[in-house]
């Protein structure tokens, strides 16, 4: 069995139709039905079950397209990996979700290019999603996010828990307010999330924090984007919660309240490749404890 007949099984799983699955494979249907015939003369088990529309996986096919897709993603890790450490020019790349570079990543990277003067770190904007599936083709070689989604090809390493707080237009009478807020205070104004897509994202997380509580935002209005967000509430439509490291975007015509609620945080997440064990890694992961360190940043160590 080759790797070959697993890229064409798949293609056939999930299109559920022979002439769908080789114009994706952009192969003729014949070749494509005798590969699938020979993976069932080796396998000597039938992968499909015949005469059904759309076309059914039998209980052995349904086994082996879940090892399937594994095997083809850590393939593809493989062949990434390997370019990556046999380029004479290095280059590292970094996605992040546009929160995370409010806070401490632009000092983390400015250290690690320190650390590696001979390196060309990159930085790249995307979701957490987007970061996952760039991982898996290569096209990054760490994600920081804050999405806690699994994935058996993705080790997902969580760095810090961040504090929330919530974003007033100025005038807004929880403004004046010499206390920190509690959510059940926000309901009755409209809550501006982001980013509206993908999803998930740290939108549904804001949600499921109001959601947990029994509380339900009266109108909830859904942002591109963290910049957007923050542009509607200081023209007044209404309000969000979002990480404390955007303190640190400072705006005359938005007030900032710190959230008076128990375990209401924002993780920031790490994602690599999981069979990554890689030098740049680990050196990265000791740069981001040492400006924990000190910047007396509570998190939980891990190395590789």
């Amino acid at each position: 069995m080759e790797l070959r007949h697993l890229r064409y099984f798949v293609a056939v799983a999930e299109e559920r139709n022979f002439t769908r699955a080789a114009e994706r494979l952009h192969i003729a249907q014949p070749p494509l039905s005798r590969q699938i015939q020979q993976l069932e003369d080796i396998l000597e088990v039938p992968l499909f079950v015949r005469g059904s529309r759309p076309l059914e996986l039998t209980e052995a096919g349904r086994f082996l397209y879940g090892h399937a897709q594994q095997l083809l993603a850590q393939s593809n890790e493989i062949i990434s990996m390997t370019r990556r450490i046999g380029k004479i020019t290095h280059k590292f790349n970094i996605g992040f979700v546009g929160s995370t570079l409010f806070g401490l990543l632009p000092e983390v990277v400015r250290r690690f290019r320190a650390a590696h003067p001979d390196t060309e770190v990159n930085l790249l904007e995307m979701t957490t999603m987007e970061q996952i599936a760039a991982l898996k083709e290569g096209i990054i070689d760490v994600g920081i996010g804050r999405i806690r989604h699994e994935d058996a090809n993705i080790r997902r390493i969580v760095l810090r828990e961040e504090a929330l707080i919530a974003a007033l237009p100025m005038g807004h009478p929880l403004a004046f307010v010499d206390r920190g807020l509690f959510l059940r205070e926000l309901v009755n104004d409209t809550l501006i999330v982001f980013p509206k897509a993908p999803r998930p994202s740290y939108a549904d997380s804001v949600l499921a924090a109001f959601h947990d509580r029994g509380l339900a935002p009266v109108k909830v209005y859904e942002a591109r984007e963290l910049q957007v967000a923050l542009g509607l509430v200081a023209a007044g439509i209404g309000v969000s919660v979002l990480p404390r490291s955007v303190l640190g975007l400072k705006r005359s015509d938005v007030v900032y309240k710190l959230l008076d609620e128990p375990n209401l945080t924002s993780p920031v997440i790490m994602s690599i490749r999981a069979l990554d064990h890689s030098a740049a890694i680990l050196s990265l992961l000791q740069v981001i404890y040492g400006l924990y360190r000190s910047e007396g940043i509570p998190h939980v160590q891990e190395t590789l």
